[in-house]
Protein backbone atom coordinates (compact mmCIF):
# COMPACT_ATOMS: atom_id res chain seq x y z
CA UNK A 1 0.00 0.00 0.00
CA UNK A 2 1.24 3.68 -0.74
CA UNK A 3 1.87 5.04 2.73
CA UNK A 4 1.61 8.42 1.14
CA UNK A 5 -1.97 8.10 0.50
CA UNK A 6 -2.67 8.00 3.97
CA UNK A 7 -1.59 11.60 4.48
CA UNK A 8 -3.81 12.82 1.69
CA UNK A 9 -6.90 11.00 3.69
CA UNK A 10 -10.19 13.20 3.77
CA UNK A 11 -11.82 13.45 7.16
CA UNK A 12 -14.86 14.36 8.89
CA UNK A 13 -14.89 18.61 9.32
CA UNK A 14 -17.47 18.32 11.95
CA UNK A 15 -18.81 16.06 14.76
CA UNK A 16 -22.54 16.41 13.54
CA UNK A 17 -21.22 15.82 10.04
CA UNK A 18 -19.06 12.63 10.76
CA UNK A 19 -22.34 11.13 13.39
CA UNK A 20 -24.77 11.78 10.11
CA UNK A 21 -23.10 10.37 7.61
CA UNK A 22 -22.67 7.48 9.77
CA UNK A 23 -26.21 7.21 10.84
CA UNK A 24 -26.83 7.57 6.88
CA UNK A 25 -24.63 4.42 5.78
CA UNK A 26 -26.97 2.67 8.58
CA UNK A 27 -30.61 4.04 7.85
CA UNK A 28 -31.47 2.98 4.26
CA UNK A 29 -34.34 1.23 2.31
CA UNK A 30 -33.92 -1.13 5.35
CA UNK A 31 -35.23 0.89 8.04
CA UNK A 32 -38.09 2.67 6.37
CA UNK A 33 -39.16 0.07 3.83
CA UNK A 34 -38.18 -3.37 5.84
CA UNK A 35 -38.64 -2.72 9.16
CA UNK A 36 -41.96 -1.95 8.79
CA UNK A 37 -42.73 -4.97 7.19
CA UNK A 38 -40.53 -7.39 9.28
CA UNK A 39 -42.63 -6.02 12.53
CA UNK A 40 -46.00 -6.39 10.36
CA UNK A 41 -45.10 -10.54 10.17
CA UNK A 42 -43.27 -10.56 13.76
CA UNK A 43 -46.06 -9.36 16.06
CA UNK A 44 -45.30 -5.60 16.12
CA UNK A 45 -44.97 -4.84 19.41
CA UNK A 46 -42.90 -7.76 20.46
CA UNK A 47 -40.67 -7.77 17.40
CA UNK A 48 -39.79 -4.17 18.52
CA UNK A 49 -38.84 -5.09 22.42
CA UNK A 50 -36.54 -7.63 21.55
CA UNK A 51 -35.42 -5.10 19.15
CA UNK A 52 -34.43 -2.35 21.31
CA UNK A 53 -32.73 -5.46 23.48
CA UNK A 54 -30.57 -6.64 21.20
CA UNK A 55 -29.77 -3.27 19.83
CA UNK A 56 -27.95 -2.32 23.34
CA UNK A 57 -26.87 -5.80 24.14
CA UNK A 58 -25.72 -6.98 21.03
CA UNK A 59 -25.44 -4.26 18.30
CA UNK A 60 -24.25 -1.20 19.96
CA UNK A 61 -21.01 -3.38 20.98
CA UNK A 62 -20.44 -4.57 17.49
CA UNK A 63 -20.58 -1.00 15.81
CA UNK A 64 -17.77 -0.09 18.45
CA UNK A 65 -15.93 -2.76 17.40
CA UNK A 66 -15.62 -1.52 13.97
CA UNK A 67 -15.19 1.73 15.19
CA UNK A 68 -12.01 0.98 17.03
CA UNK A 69 -10.61 -1.08 13.98
CA UNK A 70 -11.22 1.97 11.90
CA UNK A 71 -10.16 4.69 13.81
CA UNK A 72 -7.06 3.08 15.07
CA UNK A 73 -5.68 2.32 11.61
CA UNK A 74 -6.97 5.33 9.93
CA UNK A 75 -6.92 3.23 6.55
CA UNK A 76 -9.43 0.56 4.65
CA UNK A 77 -10.94 -2.21 5.84
CA UNK A 78 -8.34 -4.14 4.48
CA UNK A 79 -5.18 -2.84 5.87
CA UNK A 80 -7.32 -2.18 9.09
CA UNK A 81 -7.71 -5.63 10.28
CA UNK A 82 -4.38 -6.88 9.01
CA UNK A 83 -3.29 -4.04 11.81
CA UNK A 84 -6.11 -5.62 14.35
CA UNK A 85 -5.40 -9.01 13.89
CA UNK A 86 -1.63 -8.40 13.86
CA UNK A 87 -1.31 -10.90 10.34
CA UNK A 88 -1.12 -10.43 6.58
CA UNK A 89 -4.00 -13.02 6.48
CA UNK A 90 -6.54 -10.47 8.46
CA UNK A 91 -6.82 -8.43 4.91
CA UNK A 92 -8.32 -11.40 3.80
CA UNK A 93 -11.60 -10.46 6.26
CA UNK A 94 -11.26 -6.97 4.80
CA UNK A 95 -11.55 -8.00 1.00
CA UNK A 96 -15.13 -10.20 2.23
CA UNK A 97 -16.53 -7.08 3.89
CA UNK A 98 -15.59 -5.12 0.64
CA UNK A 99 -17.10 -7.68 -1.70
CA UNK A 100 -20.27 -7.64 0.58
CA UNK A 101 -20.59 -3.53 0.04
CA UNK A 102 -19.92 -3.98 -3.72
CA UNK A 103 -22.37 -6.70 -4.31
CA UNK A 104 -24.74 -5.05 -1.78
CA UNK A 105 -24.68 -1.86 -3.76
CA UNK A 106 -25.63 -3.85 -7.02
CA UNK A 107 -28.64 -5.25 -6.00
CA UNK A 108 -29.59 -2.04 -4.00
CA UNK A 109 -29.76 -0.03 -6.27
CA UNK A 110 -32.57 -1.78 -8.35
CA UNK A 111 -34.89 -1.10 -5.68
CA UNK A 112 -33.43 2.45 -5.03
CA UNK A 113 -34.36 2.77 -9.22
CA UNK A 114 -38.10 1.45 -8.30
CA UNK A 115 -38.35 4.61 -5.32
CA UNK A 116 -37.10 6.88 -7.73
CA UNK A 117 -39.36 5.71 -10.23
CA UNK A 118 -42.53 5.83 -7.82
CA UNK A 119 -41.32 9.80 -6.80
CA UNK A 120 -42.01 10.57 -9.90
CA UNK A 121 -44.97 8.64 -10.25
CA UNK A 122 -46.49 10.27 -7.13
CA UNK A 123 -45.31 13.73 -8.52
CA UNK A 124 -47.38 13.46 -11.48
CA UNK A 125 -50.50 11.89 -9.48
CA UNK A 126 -50.19 8.98 -10.87
CA UNK A 127 -51.98 6.74 -8.26
CA UNK A 128 -55.27 8.71 -7.80
CA UNK A 129 -57.23 6.66 -10.26
CA UNK A 130 -55.59 3.00 -9.36
CA UNK A 131 -57.37 0.72 -7.24
CA UNK A 132 -55.15 -2.10 -5.33
CA UNK A 133 -55.24 -4.32 -7.84
CA UNK A 134 -54.55 -1.81 -10.06
CA UNK A 135 -51.51 -1.20 -8.11
CA UNK A 136 -50.21 -4.41 -7.81
CA UNK A 137 -50.33 -4.87 -11.74
CA UNK A 138 -48.29 -1.63 -12.15
CA UNK A 139 -46.03 -2.68 -10.16
CA UNK A 140 -45.46 -5.89 -11.67
CA UNK A 141 -45.63 -4.16 -14.76
CA UNK A 142 -42.97 -1.82 -14.26
CA UNK A 143 -40.47 -4.28 -12.40
CA UNK A 144 -40.80 -6.52 -14.79
CA UNK A 145 -40.57 -4.35 -18.50
CA UNK A 146 -36.59 -4.45 -17.84
CA UNK A 147 -36.27 -1.07 -19.84
CA UNK A 148 -37.08 1.73 -17.23
CA UNK A 149 -35.78 -0.02 -14.21
CA UNK A 150 -32.95 -0.02 -15.36
CA UNK A 151 -32.98 3.53 -16.61
CA UNK A 152 -33.71 4.67 -13.22
CA UNK A 153 -31.47 2.83 -11.39
CA UNK A 154 -28.57 3.94 -13.68
CA UNK A 155 -29.69 7.42 -12.66
CA UNK A 156 -29.43 6.58 -9.23
CA UNK A 157 -26.33 5.09 -9.61
CA UNK A 158 -24.88 7.84 -11.21
CA UNK A 159 -26.07 10.09 -8.57
CA UNK A 160 -24.27 7.68 -6.03
CA UNK A 161 -20.84 8.04 -8.00
CA UNK A 162 -21.14 12.09 -8.32
CA UNK A 163 -21.14 12.16 -4.22
CA UNK A 164 -18.56 9.90 -3.35
CA UNK A 165 -15.83 11.24 -5.94
CA UNK A 166 -16.07 14.42 -4.32
CA UNK A 167 -14.83 13.08 -1.16
CA UNK A 168 -15.30 13.13 2.43
CA UNK A 169 -15.69 16.78 3.68
CA UNK A 170 -17.27 18.50 0.02
CA UNK A 171 -19.35 14.96 -0.89
CA UNK A 172 -20.29 12.92 1.75
CA UNK A 173 -20.30 15.18 4.80
CA UNK A 174 -21.91 17.57 2.65
CA UNK A 175 -24.85 15.90 1.71
CA UNK A 176 -25.49 13.60 4.50
CA UNK A 177 -25.44 16.45 6.77
CA UNK A 178 -28.32 18.05 4.58
CA UNK A 179 -30.12 14.96 3.85
CA UNK A 180 -30.49 12.94 7.16
CA UNK A 181 -32.50 15.95 9.02
CA UNK A 182 -34.69 16.13 5.71
CA UNK A 183 -35.10 12.71 6.39
CA UNK A 184 -36.22 13.29 9.73
CA UNK A 185 -38.58 16.17 9.16
CA UNK A 186 -40.22 14.04 6.30
CA UNK A 187 -41.32 11.26 8.65
CA UNK A 188 -42.21 13.76 11.24
CA UNK A 189 -44.75 15.14 8.69
CA UNK A 190 -45.91 11.58 7.72
CA UNK A 191 -46.15 10.20 11.24
CA UNK A 192 -48.31 13.43 12.51
CA UNK A 193 -50.57 12.87 9.62
CA UNK A 194 -51.00 8.98 10.24
CA UNK A 195 -51.58 9.26 13.73
CA UNK A 196 -54.79 11.92 13.33
CA UNK A 197 -56.45 9.46 10.94
CA UNK A 198 -59.70 7.75 12.18
CA UNK A 199 -58.54 4.08 14.07
CA UNK A 200 -55.30 5.01 14.42
CA UNK A 201 -54.72 4.15 17.80
CA UNK A 202 -54.88 0.42 16.35
CA UNK A 203 -51.75 1.05 14.82
CA UNK A 204 -49.92 2.34 17.64
CA UNK A 205 -51.88 -0.30 19.55
CA UNK A 206 -49.85 -3.02 17.60
CA UNK A 207 -46.47 -1.09 17.45
CA UNK A 208 -46.02 -0.14 21.05
CA UNK A 209 -48.81 -2.51 23.53
CA UNK A 210 -46.88 -5.40 24.14
CA UNK A 211 -47.73 -8.57 22.99
CA UNK A 212 -45.60 -10.90 25.09
CA UNK A 213 -47.61 -13.94 23.37
CA UNK A 214 -46.14 -13.10 20.47
CA UNK A 215 -42.82 -13.39 21.36
CA UNK A 216 -40.99 -16.84 20.10
CA UNK A 217 -37.54 -17.74 18.61
CA UNK A 218 -38.75 -16.64 15.10
CA UNK A 219 -38.85 -13.29 16.49
CA UNK A 220 -35.71 -13.10 18.06
CA UNK A 221 -34.07 -13.90 15.62
CA UNK A 222 -35.62 -12.02 13.06
CA UNK A 223 -35.02 -9.11 15.21
CA UNK A 224 -31.39 -10.09 15.79
CA UNK A 225 -31.02 -10.36 12.03
CA UNK A 226 -32.78 -6.99 11.48
CA UNK A 227 -30.33 -5.27 13.91
CA UNK A 228 -27.01 -6.72 12.70
CA UNK A 229 -27.96 -6.12 8.52
CA UNK A 230 -29.96 -2.70 9.54
CA UNK A 231 -26.58 -0.97 11.41
CA UNK A 232 -24.18 -1.77 8.58
CA UNK A 233 -22.07 -3.85 10.14
CA UNK A 234 -19.67 -6.94 8.50
CA UNK A 235 -19.41 -5.05 5.38
CA UNK A 236 -16.56 -2.44 6.45
CA UNK A 237 -18.88 -0.08 6.11
CA UNK A 238 -18.05 1.36 9.95
CA UNK A 239 -14.64 0.73 9.93
CA UNK A 240 -14.28 3.00 6.80
CA UNK A 241 -16.21 5.88 8.06
CA UNK A 242 -14.44 5.46 11.61
CA UNK A 243 -11.10 5.83 9.74
CA UNK A 244 -11.94 9.31 8.80
CA UNK A 245 -13.26 10.01 12.72
CA UNK A 246 -10.85 12.46 14.37
CA UNK A 247 -9.16 11.31 17.54
CA UNK A 248 -11.12 13.83 19.71
CA UNK A 249 -14.11 11.93 19.18
CA UNK A 250 -15.94 9.58 21.60
CA UNK A 251 -16.51 5.84 19.96
CA UNK A 252 -18.85 4.98 22.23
CA UNK A 253 -20.91 7.97 22.32
CA UNK A 254 -20.69 8.00 18.63
CA UNK A 255 -21.53 4.17 18.28
CA UNK A 256 -24.57 4.85 20.40
CA UNK A 257 -26.16 8.09 18.75
CA UNK A 258 -26.08 6.65 15.36
CA UNK A 259 -27.50 3.49 16.80
CA UNK A 260 -30.28 5.48 17.91
CA UNK A 261 -30.73 7.45 15.28
CA UNK A 262 -31.37 4.08 12.93
CA UNK A 263 -33.65 3.11 15.47
CA UNK A 264 -35.80 6.28 15.65
CA UNK A 265 -35.83 6.64 11.80
CA UNK A 266 -37.52 3.05 11.84
CA UNK A 267 -39.90 3.13 14.95
CA UNK A 268 -40.99 6.96 13.27
CA UNK A 269 -41.74 4.68 9.97
CA UNK A 270 -43.53 2.43 11.90
CA UNK A 271 -45.51 5.41 13.29
CA UNK A 272 -46.57 6.48 9.72
CA UNK A 273 -47.42 3.55 8.28
CA UNK A 274 -48.90 1.08 10.91
CA UNK A 275 -51.82 3.77 11.99
CA UNK A 276 -52.53 4.23 8.28
CA UNK A 277 -52.56 0.61 7.49
CA UNK A 278 -54.92 -0.14 10.24
CA UNK A 279 -57.39 2.96 9.77
CA UNK A 280 -57.54 1.91 6.29
CA UNK A 281 -58.72 -1.93 6.67
CA UNK A 282 -55.11 -3.38 5.46
CA UNK A 283 -53.37 -6.39 7.37
CA UNK A 284 -49.80 -5.33 8.43
CA UNK A 285 -47.90 -8.37 7.31
CA UNK A 286 -48.37 -7.54 4.10
CA UNK A 287 -44.60 -7.69 3.36
CA UNK A 288 -42.23 -6.04 1.45
CA UNK A 289 -45.50 -5.31 -0.91
CA UNK A 290 -46.56 -3.03 1.79
CA UNK A 291 -44.77 0.11 0.42
CA UNK A 292 -45.04 -0.09 -3.70
CA UNK A 293 -48.65 -1.84 -3.49
CA UNK A 294 -50.44 -1.40 -0.63
CA UNK A 295 -48.93 2.60 0.94
CA UNK A 296 -50.15 4.25 -2.76
CA UNK A 297 -53.54 2.83 -2.28
CA UNK A 298 -53.16 4.18 1.54
CA UNK A 299 -52.54 7.77 -0.06
CA UNK A 300 -55.38 7.34 -2.47
CA UNK A 301 -57.57 7.24 0.51
CA UNK A 302 -56.00 10.51 2.80
CA UNK A 303 -56.92 14.19 2.21
CA UNK A 304 -53.59 15.87 -0.35
CA UNK A 305 -52.58 12.33 -0.87
CA UNK A 306 -50.73 13.11 -3.49
CA UNK A 307 -48.44 15.21 -1.37
CA UNK A 308 -47.53 12.72 1.12
CA UNK A 309 -47.23 9.84 -1.49
CA UNK A 310 -44.27 12.38 -3.14
CA UNK A 311 -43.03 13.24 0.27
CA UNK A 312 -42.88 9.25 1.39
CA UNK A 313 -40.88 8.35 -2.04
CA UNK A 314 -38.92 11.77 -1.96
CA UNK A 315 -37.54 10.17 1.85
CA UNK A 316 -36.96 6.65 0.64
CA UNK A 317 -35.05 8.04 -2.03
CA UNK A 318 -32.93 10.08 0.15
CA UNK A 319 -32.83 7.08 2.55
CA UNK A 320 -31.47 5.01 -0.78
CA UNK A 321 -29.08 7.65 -1.57
CA UNK A 322 -27.41 7.74 2.33
CA UNK A 323 -26.37 3.77 2.50
CA UNK A 324 -25.17 3.76 -1.68
CA UNK A 325 -22.95 6.46 -0.85
CA UNK A 326 -21.07 4.57 2.18
CA UNK A 327 -21.57 0.89 0.22
CA UNK A 328 -19.28 3.10 -2.89
CA UNK A 329 -16.76 4.51 -0.63
CA UNK A 330 -16.00 1.64 1.17
CA UNK A 331 -14.75 -0.34 -2.50
CA UNK A 332 -13.53 3.63 -3.17
CA UNK A 333 -11.35 3.49 0.04
CA UNK A 334 -9.60 0.14 -0.77
CA UNK A 335 -9.45 0.81 -4.95
CA UNK A 336 -7.45 4.16 -3.82
CA UNK A 337 -5.38 3.43 -0.55
CA UNK A 338 -4.76 -0.60 -1.55
CA UNK A 339 -4.16 0.19 -5.42
CA UNK A 340 -3.31 4.04 -5.58
CA UNK A 341 -5.58 5.27 -7.88
CA UNK A 342 -7.51 8.45 -7.82
CA UNK A 343 -10.57 9.05 -6.09
CA UNK A 344 -12.19 9.97 -9.11
CA UNK A 345 -11.39 6.80 -11.18
CA UNK A 346 -12.07 4.40 -8.12
CA UNK A 347 -15.68 6.58 -7.71
CA UNK A 348 -15.99 5.92 -11.86
CA UNK A 349 -15.25 2.55 -12.40
CA UNK A 350 -16.04 0.94 -8.66
CA UNK A 351 -19.47 2.62 -8.90
CA UNK A 352 -19.71 1.39 -12.89
CA UNK A 353 -19.20 -2.14 -12.34
CA UNK A 354 -21.22 -2.27 -9.37
CA UNK A 355 -24.00 -1.01 -11.68
CA UNK A 356 -23.24 -3.48 -14.45
CA UNK A 357 -23.70 -5.98 -12.04
CA UNK A 358 -27.13 -5.07 -10.71
CA UNK A 359 -28.49 -3.99 -14.07
CA UNK A 360 -28.50 -7.94 -14.71
CA UNK A 361 -30.50 -7.96 -10.67
CA UNK A 362 -32.90 -5.78 -12.66
CA UNK A 363 -33.47 -7.46 -15.49
CA UNK A 364 -33.84 -11.03 -13.40
CA UNK A 365 -37.15 -10.03 -13.00
CA UNK A 366 -37.85 -9.32 -16.64
CA UNK A 367 -38.83 -12.44 -19.27
CA UNK A 368 -35.80 -12.09 -21.34
CA UNK A 369 -35.47 -15.36 -23.45
CA UNK A 370 -32.51 -17.36 -23.29
CA UNK A 371 -31.31 -15.23 -19.90
CA UNK A 372 -34.23 -14.55 -17.14
CA UNK A 373 -36.99 -16.14 -16.71
CA UNK A 374 -38.79 -13.36 -14.37
CA UNK A 375 -38.07 -15.12 -10.91
CA UNK A 376 -35.50 -12.79 -10.02
CA UNK A 377 -33.44 -15.38 -9.51
CA UNK A 378 -30.20 -13.22 -10.07
CA UNK A 379 -31.10 -10.72 -8.10
CA UNK A 380 -31.81 -12.88 -5.14
CA UNK A 381 -28.76 -14.77 -5.85
CA UNK A 382 -27.47 -11.39 -5.01
CA UNK A 383 -28.88 -10.80 -2.00
CA UNK A 384 -28.20 -14.29 -0.01
CA UNK A 385 -25.26 -14.19 -0.95
CA UNK A 386 -24.00 -10.95 0.25
CA UNK A 387 -26.73 -10.68 3.18
CA UNK A 388 -26.97 -14.17 4.39
CA UNK A 389 -23.10 -15.69 4.05
CA UNK A 390 -20.82 -12.43 3.39
CA UNK A 391 -22.12 -9.81 6.30
CA UNK A 392 -22.57 -12.53 9.02
CA UNK A 393 -19.24 -15.02 8.04
CA UNK A 394 -17.46 -10.65 8.26
CA UNK A 395 -19.00 -9.40 11.22
CA UNK A 396 -18.26 -12.77 13.57
CA UNK A 397 -14.45 -12.66 11.77
CA UNK A 398 -14.35 -9.49 12.90
CA UNK A 399 -15.55 -9.69 16.47
CA UNK A 400 -13.59 -12.22 16.84
CA UNK A 401 -10.20 -10.46 15.94
CA UNK A 402 -11.73 -7.46 18.38
CA UNK A 403 -12.44 -9.88 21.53
CA UNK A 404 -9.52 -12.26 21.20
CA UNK A 405 -7.06 -11.09 19.02
CA UNK A 406 -6.74 -7.06 18.84
CA UNK A 407 -3.86 -5.34 20.73
CA UNK A 408 -5.63 -4.60 24.45
CA UNK A 409 -4.13 -1.03 24.81
CA UNK A 410 -5.04 -0.31 21.24
CA UNK A 411 -8.49 -1.10 22.27
CA UNK A 412 -8.31 0.70 25.52
CA UNK A 413 -7.08 3.94 24.15
CA UNK A 414 -9.16 3.48 21.12
CA UNK A 415 -11.90 3.74 24.08
CA UNK A 416 -10.86 6.14 26.38
CA UNK A 417 -10.55 3.88 29.16
CA UNK A 418 -8.80 6.30 32.38
CA UNK A 419 -10.99 5.88 35.50
CA UNK A 420 -12.57 2.77 37.22
CA UNK A 421 -15.59 3.66 35.91
CA UNK A 422 -14.90 2.80 32.29
CA UNK A 423 -13.11 0.07 33.10
CA UNK A 424 -16.11 -1.33 34.16
CA UNK A 425 -17.99 -0.71 31.27
CA UNK A 426 -14.81 -2.00 29.03
CA UNK A 427 -14.70 -5.45 30.97
CA UNK A 428 -18.72 -5.43 29.64
CA UNK A 429 -17.72 -4.54 26.65
CA UNK A 430 -15.03 -7.39 26.22
CA UNK A 431 -17.91 -10.20 27.34
CA UNK A 432 -20.05 -9.00 24.84
CA UNK A 433 -17.68 -8.99 22.24
CA UNK A 434 -15.85 -12.32 23.28
CA UNK A 435 -18.84 -14.13 23.51
CA UNK A 436 -22.25 -12.73 23.47
CA UNK A 437 -22.17 -11.48 20.27
CA UNK A 438 -20.32 -14.01 18.24
CA UNK A 439 -23.09 -16.56 19.46
CA UNK A 440 -25.74 -14.64 18.26
CA UNK A 441 -24.21 -13.79 15.12
CA UNK A 442 -23.60 -17.50 14.45
CA UNK A 443 -27.46 -18.09 15.45
CA UNK A 444 -28.39 -15.17 12.81
CA UNK A 445 -26.42 -17.13 10.13
CA UNK A 446 -27.80 -20.43 10.71
CA UNK A 447 -30.99 -19.11 10.55
CA UNK A 448 -30.20 -17.26 7.49
CA UNK A 449 -29.39 -20.36 5.49
CA UNK A 450 -31.91 -22.79 6.99
CA UNK A 451 -30.20 -24.43 9.54
CA UNK A 452 -32.40 -23.21 12.53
Amino acid sequence: MNNSSHSKRGSFGSTFGMIAAAAGSAIGLGNVWKFPYEAGENGGSAFLLIYFAILFVIGIPLMISEFVVGRSSHSNPVDALKKASKNKYGGIIGILGVIAAFLILAFYSTVAGWTMHYTYLASTNAFSTMSATDLRVAFDTFTQSGTMPVVWQTMFMILTIVIVLLGIEKGIERYTKFLMPLLFVLLIVLCVRSITLENASKGLAFLFIPNFNAINSDVLLNALGQVFFSLSLGMGTMITYASYFSDKENLSKTAIYVSLLDTIIAVLAGIAIFPAVFALGFSPAEGPGLVFIVLPQVFNSLPAGQIFALIFFLLLTIAAITSSISLLEVVVAYVVEEHNISRTKASIIGGTLSLMLGIFATLSFAKIEGLFNGNAGFFNLLENLSTNILLPVGGLLIVLIVGWVMDKKIIKHQLGVKNLQNQMLYKGFRIVIRYIAPLAIILVFLNAIGII
